[in-house]
């Protein structure tokens, strides 16, 4: 093919893939938002009426659902839900407002915690407004699945890349970084300083790239630092001593984020979250959020940059010599001492990436929300293999999959704590780790 013309053919390719992620960029509704609030629509209404989405409209932190109401054989009501979500907890309903007043604040925790967040709730979703176009049939248990992990990819990406993280530290110098969580949240105050800065609210393709930046920038000198002195400052061959210092850098670093930026992690706007119809099993739509897919297809992205590096440059090739013998690696001529910064540079970048896909995803990741999600990609390094890098970000990714699929057969309550029992029989029985080789 001549030169020119597969030039000109890619560099099309590239100029329409940046003005789709640009306008996909620009819509402001969540699409989790939408979905728990048209959840909670049937136990706004008597029981047995039936409900029809009309409309979906973007409010300040949350959504206005426009619906029709039939009740019994009397006519049609045309009602509206105003659902506003907590300020840095994206998928927690703070406040109802309905055509016919406010819910008291009681009722809505009771509607929250006890028919939302529920499967029985979830089945009861009145489902988005019918789309114009027909859609194809799919069978319903197939068109649940995709849903769960169309749904479930970011989150999978996020712990992918927190699990690479601890692996790199493990894997060269036997220490676990127990501060990955909260450098995470450092990034993601860092990607809100930097959409607040471009204008703030639903960030556009330039502010979500310089977010990313700017999230993998300050992360990775704070990781880099951070690791100097938990592990390089603190000679110990136990082990005990690094991992006590960590875990006190850990939060010092949650307390250093909350009198920095405040205890309340600033709202980044959704990006490109408005549905797209896929498919239908009945009268289950299968829909796509671009913007979800725009964050999963970036961590994943990165995770296999990070796989395709460790295996084919210089830097993987030192760091897997240095870890399989650090006195013959420095007899070869590689300078370990480096490659511990480079390790712990690379590594605090990674959280800082996780970290700011997490707040842009959920809409802000708070000081204290980073200790669960690092313990959470700890759990799925160890399932992995936290010993090589693959075997933990395959790990990470499997973690994240799992608690995307478990309300399909469980009570969402139990997601956590079955996540962190197989931790435990996975290191009984394969301490190792599940795919990593001896």
């Amino acid at each position: 093919m001549n030169p020119a013309k597969l030039m000109r053919s890619h560099g099309s390719k590239a100029v329409a893939l940046l003005l789709l992620l640009a306008l996909c960029s620009c819509a402001a509704i969540d699409g989790d938002q939408v979905r728990l609030c048209r959840i909670a629509l049937p136990a706004l209404e008597p029981e047995g009426a039936r409900i029809i989405v009309r409309r979906v409209l973007p409010i300040e932190h949350g959504v206005r659902v426009s619906y029709r109401a039939a009740i019994g054989e009397g006519p049609s009501l045309d009602r509206f839900a105003e659902c506003r979500f907590a300020l840095g907890r994206r998928t927690e309903i703070e406040a109802i407002t309905t055509d016919r007043g406010e819910v008291p604040g009681a009722t809505v925790y009771l509607l929250r915690r006890y028919y939302v967040e529920t499967p029985e709730g979830a089945a009861g979703d009145p489902g988005p407004p019918p789309p114009d176009a027909d859609l194809p049939e799919w069978p319903r248990p197939a068109a649940i699945l995709v849903q769960h992990l169309l749904a479930g990819a970011p989150g999978g990406a996020i712990l992918a890349l927190l699990a690479a993280a601890y692996g790199l530290v493990w894997g060269l110098i036997g220490r676990i970084h127990l501060a990955f969580g909260a450098l995470s949240t450092i990034g993601a105050a860092a990607a809100g300083i930097a959409v607040a800065a471009i204008g703030g609210g639903a960030p556009t393709f330039a502010g979500l790239a310089a977010a990313l930046a700017l999230a993998v920038a300050a992360a990775g000198l704070h990781g880099w630092a951070v690791g100097r002195m938990a592990f390089v400052a603190v000679p110990s061959r136990s082990g005990q001593a690094s991992l006590i210092a960590s875990l006190g850098l850990a939060i010092a670093l949650s307390e250093y984020l909350r009198l920095a930026a405040g205890s309340h992690a600033a709202w980044i706007g959704p990006v490109g979250a408005g549905p797209v119809f896929v498919a239908r099993a009945g009268d289950f739509i299968v829909t796509i959020e671009p913007g979800a897919i725009i964050l999963a297809g970036a961590g994943f992205s990165v995770v296999l940059a990070l796989a395709a590096a460790m295996r084919l440059t210089a830097f993987g090739r030192h760091w897997r010599a240095a870890a399989q013998d650090p006195t013959a690696a420095e007899l070869s001529g590689i300078d370990v001492g480096r490659l511990v910064g480079r390790t712990l540079l690379l590594s605090g970048g990674l959280a800082g990436f996780a970290g700011a896909l997490a707040a842009i995803r959920w809409g802000a990741l708070g000081f204290a929300d980073g200790f669960a999600l690092g313990l959470k990609a700890l759990a799925g390094a160890v399932l992995g293999g936290i010993g090589s890098v693959p075997a933990a970000l395959a790990g990470g990714l499997v973690a994240g999959l799992a608690e995307s699929l478990w309300p399909l057969l469980f009570p969402v309550e139990g997601r956590d704590l079955a996540l962190f029992i197989a931790l435990v029989i996975a290191i009984m029985l394969r301490p190792r780790g599940l795919f990593a080789r001896a």
